[in-house]
C-alpha cells in the first residue's frame, strides 16, 4: 500500500490502534519522513532508575494521544515511525549497570576517581560503544533523507547524534530544556555521564551556542564554565519566575531565548525540565520547572521564528504510565516542530 493510500484509509479521529507503531500510526520506515531512534540506556544514572525503559513505556502509551494539533493539524501526515528498540544496546546497558552503580556507591562512601580508575575506564569504554552506535545510526538515517528524533534513555544518549550533526552542518546551536546544566567534567569519573553531555557537546566547534532553559540544580564548576564560555547562555528557572513576578511576560522571555540561538537549532529536551508533577519518575527530579504549555509555547515560538530545527531529542522519561503519557505528548510536539 502506498503512503497516499495509507493517508486515505487512516482515520486520525478513530480509536488509537494497537499496531505496535508509535502513536498507532499506519506508517512503515519507507513512508516516514520522521524516524524516532530509541536508545534504552541509563548506565551513569546517579539517582533514580528506569529511564532505559522510557522508550518502551512511551511506545505503549502513545496510541492514547489524539493527533490533532492546534498549530500543526496535519503534522502526522509527514509520517512518523519508531525503530525497534535495540536489544543489543539494552542488553549492554543491563550487563554493566550494576557495576556502574557499585562505582557510584563506592565514591559516595569516600573512594576517589583515582582509586577506581581502571574500573571506571571499563564503563567509559562501554558508554563509548553506545555513543558510536548512536552516531552511526543517526548518520545512516540522515544520509537516507530522514529527520531524526532521538528518544532516550538518560541524557547521555544524544551525544553521538549531536556529533553526527556536526559532520553535516558547519554551525548550529542547541536549545536545552533541562533542570540541570549537564556541564560537569566526567561526573563521578564517567566521561560520558548524563551530567556531562553538554560539556562533551561543546567540544565540537560546530556547536556555536548553547541556550539552556529551566536550569535549577547546578554546581559551582558549572557556573564557572558558563561564565568562561561565551557560547553558553543559561535561563535559570528561578530567574524566569522572578521576571514573571516583575511583570516581564513569558513571551518576552522566550523571544530573548530564541534571539540567542543561531539560524540552525538542535533541541535537547530533558523531561526533568518540566515541573516534576508531570514527570515524578524521571531519574533526577527537581522542584520547580516549566509547565507543559510553557515548554510547548517555547517550541512553537522557535518554529514560528523561521529558524531551521535540524534535530531533536527527548530524554529521562520514567518507566511509569503517567510519565509515559506526558512523554508521548512531548515527543509528538517535537515531531510537529521538526
Amino acid at each position: 500500500m502506498s503512503k497516499q493510500d495509507k493517508l486515505d484509509n487512516y482515520n486520525p479521529s478513530g480509536v488509537g490502534l494497537d499496531n505496535g507503531h508509535i502513536f498507532g500510526l499506519p506508517f512503515e520506515f519507507e513512508d516516514a519522513e520522521i524516524i524516532i531512534l530509541p536508545v534504552p540506556w541509563e548506565l551513569t544514572t546517579s539517582f533514580g532508575g528506569g529511564t532505559s525503559q522510557g522508550p518502551q513505556a512511551i511506545l505503549n502509551a502513545s496510541p492514547q494521544l489524539d493527533l490533532y494539533h492546534l498549530d500543526y493539524p496535519d503534522a502526522w501526515k509527514q509520517g512518523i515511525y519508531m525503530l525497534d528498540i535495540s536489544k543489543e544496546i539494552l542488553q549492554l546497558n543491563n550487563r554493566w549497570q550494576a557495576k556502574a552503580n557499585e562505582l557510584i556507591l563506592l565514591q559516595e562512601k569516600g573512594k576517589t576517581v583515582q582509586d577506581l580508575k581502571a574500573e571506571l575506564q571499563q564503563i567509559n569504554e562501554v558508554c563509548d560503544e553506545m555513543r558510536k552506535w548512536v552516531f552511526e545510526q543517526c548518520t545512516t538515517l540522515m544520509n537516507r533523507g530522514k529527520k531524526v528524533v532521538l528518544l532516550g534513555g538518560d541524557h547521555s544518549t544524544p551525544l553521538g547524534y549531536i556529533q553526527a550533526l556536526a559532520q553535516k552542518h558547519e554551525s548550529f546551536g542547541i536549545l536545552q530544556i533541562d533542570a540541570h546544566a549537564d556541564l560537569r567534567v566526567a561526573y563521578e569519573g564517567f566521561a560520558y555521564s548524563h551530567a556531562s553531555v553538554m560539556y562533551n557537546a561543546l567540544a565540537s566547534e560546530a556547536v556555536s551556542a548553547l541556550v539552556q532553559v529551566g536550569i535549577r540544580d547546578i554546581c559551582q564548576e558549572e557556573v564557572d564554565y558558563i561564565k568562561s564560555d561565551s557560547r553558553v547562555r543559561s535561563y535559570f528557572d528561578g530567574r524566569i519566575k522572578q521576571r514573571l513576578y516583575e511583570g516581564i511576560t513569558l513571551k518576552e522571555q522566550w523571544q530573548s531565548v530564541i534571539s540567542d540561538l543561531p539560524e540552525k537549532v538542535y533541541v535537547s529536551f530533558d523531561i526533568d525540565g518540566l515541573d516534576p508533577k508531570l514527570c515524578p519518575n524521571t531519574g533526577t527530579p527537581v522542584p520547580g520547572g516549566l509547565e507543559f504549555q510553557e515548554a510547548t509555547e517555547l517550541l512553537r515560538m522557535l518554529k514560528e521564528s523561521g529558524k531551521q530545527i535540524i534535530g531533536c531529542d527527548l530524554n529521562e522519561v520514567g518507566n511509569n504510565d503517567w510519565d509515559a503519557n506526558v512523554g508521548a505528548r512531548m515527543l509528538y510536539q517535537l515531531c510537529c516542530i521538526i
